[in-house]
């Protein structure tokens, strides 16, 4: 007698797609939470700097290798990382980023215990290893994560919340690092506790997600071929396609302008706006990092219907703009232009990173391991701008992001100059 055997009912299309989708959502969700934590470290370098000026006594240029430190390390472990993407998948690049970040934070409490300025450069070089780690695996995973003509607007949502966490550090910087008042004669220790329990509590908020990111089980999309991945054949090496190249020369640039904009905004504050207490200029740093986070999800919207190159020259042009109205002028009004600035910088990074990966199919991983080593810029403006403040002044300083933002504009205007021409070619053949 024959017996009958039973099999499990196939789910159906419709509902394989929404499990997709929430497989997808989940992890989408839990990588813009890693947006937000280097976000947060970035804003609180930026307060850093003049804390260590206020208690440790060291000069502009020297506080600029604050930044030298973090943006090199960049310069170091992007390609690497990238490497290590590829190899192992991204949850896996994750998980390193995050324990490597983890172990940075930390060490800023050996680092306040010996009150010297040095130790506090090792911290944040290791700190900033696990930051380019998580950023070569997290920005192109975002870009898959989903439809493929949806990964710019995915990366610039995602940016967005790195600007909640940069407006999140100078605040935290704010009320914590300058509560005791390091010019009224505090103990250099009581200022250093405010700086090892910020980064202790930091730690222990990386290693949680740490534990989410290995307890949940990620998609890998183009490695589990859940996705389709475009332009399997690379028809050219990337050092041959000159729109990326200058798409990485403009990254540089760019990152360079956000960088020094930011690390020496509170001395710029300070020294135009007269009586203005360094508490509430990193207050008013913060304040510009809301205009920075705002410009991002306005302008995600906004492309929608405007094309990203234009509003990239546009947003270069207001840009130079401020940045030279900041550097002529003196009193509120400067400092006010140079907080607009923040504005219209808000897009250029995940802008750039689209506009110069996009169709390059595969290749688009270790393209963008580039861009993420092109921050290094952030390491080389600050020491620039740090000794032309040393030298004259800190508004003279700001001269180098107007000719940053100027490369910028060049980038494009020269993607707007290549799009007309591809538009004219097809126009023409299908004319003929």
């Amino acid at each position: 007698m024959p017996t009958s055997t039973s099999s499990p009912i196939a789910a159906s299309p419709a509902t394989i797609a929404r499990n997709e989708t929430v497989r997808y959502g989940i992890a989408l969700t839990l990588v813009i939470s890693l947006f937000f934590v280097w976000g947060l470290t970035y804003g609180l370098l930026d307060v850093l700097n003049k804390h260590f000026q206020q208690t440790l006594d060291v000069t502009r240029m020297q506080s600029a290798l604050l930044q030298t430190c973090y943006f090199g390390a960049y310069f170091l472990v992007a390609i690497p990382s990238g490497l290590f993407v590829n190899r192992y998948g991204y949850k896996r690049g994750i998980l390193l980023g995050l324990v490597i970040f983890a172990l940075g934070a930390l060490l800023f409490a050996p680092a306040t215990s010996q009150h010297r300025f040095y130790p506090f450069l090792m911290a944040l070089f290791v700190l900033a290893c696990g930051a380019a780690c998580l950023e070569s695996a997290a920005n192109p995973y975002v870009t898959v994560l989903g439809r493929p003509d949806g990964g710019a607007r995915r990366l610039n949502l995602a940016q967005a919340f790195t600007g909640f966490g940069a407006f999140a550090g100078p605040l935290i910087g704010g009320l914590f690092f300058f509560r005791h008042g390091a010019l009224e004669g505090v103990s250099a220790a009581s200022n250093a506790a405010s700086v090892r329990t910020t980064y202790i509590v930091i730690a222990a908020l990386v290693l949680l997600l740490a534990l989410a990111f290995w307890r949940i089980a990620l998609p890998e999309p183009g490695r589990e071929t859940a996705l389709p991945v475009a332009g399997a054949e690379a028809a050219l090496p990337l050092r041959r396609e000159r729109r990326f190249v200058f798409s990485v020369i403009a990254q540089f640039f760019y990152f360079s302008a956000q960088v020094g904009i930011a690390a020496f905004f509170i001395n710029f504050a300070t020294e135009h706006w007269a009586a203005l207490p360094v508490s509430k200029a990193a207050f008013m740093l913060s304040g510009a990092m809301i205009a920075f986070t705002g410009g991002r999800f306005l302008s995600t919207l906004l492309m929608q219907r405007f094309d990203p190159a234009a509003m990239l020259a546009t947003y270069a042009v207001a840009s130079l703009v401020l940045c030279i109205t900041a550097c002529v002028t003196d009193g509120p009004l400067a400092v006010v232009a140079l907080i607009a600035v923040f504005l219209f910088e808000s897009i250029m990074f995940p802008t750039i990173f689209a506009l110069g990966v996009e169709g390059l199919g595969i290749r688009t991983g270790r393209a963008g391991s580039f861009h993420v080593m092109a921050l290094f810029g952030g390491a080389l403006a600050p020491l620039l701008m740090g000794a032309i403040a040393d030298r004259f002044t800190t508004g003279a300083a700001y001269w180098v992001p107007v000719v940053c933002f100027a490369i910028v504009l060049g980038f494009a205007l020269s993607i707007r100059a290549a799009d007309r021409r591809v538009l004219a070619q097809n126009s023409a053949q299908a004319s003929e």
